[in-house]
């Protein structure tokens, strides 16, 4: 089997922030090609309205995944994806791909319906200080969820760095885990 993990990345860092990194590497380390995508006009997601970014992360998504299924035929991605990423939600939906989801936006409605909609798997990652996050709808959407107390959008704990560092490790922790027994299981 083909195991692919493309990753899309937020609106500001690109795909190799550690979020990312340890995800893929998680991904990379069970045999999977990884495919991380870089944003063509990275200048412009930040300066669209809430209600246009589904429709320009489609519109970037759509060729990258396109180009796997004629690449590798039969082949069932799996997506990574933090914030302005998690907008692929839509492509991963209307293709059955399963998926890790990093501080998923669900304060947007147009996102939360397309998540409603997926059937794949999904990992949910998100923290209680994010805006962006609400823990209640991400247990209804899926059994497999990490929610970090007191974590903002970065997944940043207040106090020490070290903490935060502890909860990059866990990320780490629940993807492998989320791999290892969903995804591809041995």
């Amino acid at each position: 089997m083909d195991r692919i993990a493309v990753v899309f990345p937020g609106g500001q860092f690109g795909p190799y922030t550690a979020l990312l990194t340890f995800a893929a590497e998680a991904a990379e380390l069970r045999g999977a090609r990884i495919l991380p995508h870089m944003w063509t006009r990275p200048d412009e997601p930040p300066t669209l309205a809430l209600d246009e970014r589904m429709a320009w992360v489609t519109g970037e998504a759509n060729p990258v995944l396109d180009r796997i299924a004629t690449e590798s035929p039969g082949a069932t991605p799996l997506v990574i994806a933090k914030s302005l990423g998690t907008c692929v939600i839509r492509e991963a939906a209307e293709r059955g791909l399963p998926g890790v989801w990093l501080t998923p936006l669900f304060n947007q409605p147009e996102v939360v319906a397309e998540f409603r909609r997926a059937k794949a798997p999904m990992l949910l990652i998100g923290g209680t200080a994010d805006h962006s996050w609400n823990g209640e709808l991400a247990r209804e959407l899926s059994p497999h969820v990490l929610e970090i107390p007191d974590a903002d959008h970065g997944l940043f704990v207040p106090g020490r760095l070290a903490a935060s560092a502890e909860v990059l490790g866990r990320v780490a922790t629940a993807v492998e885990d989320f791999l290892d027994t969903v995804i591809w299981p041995s």
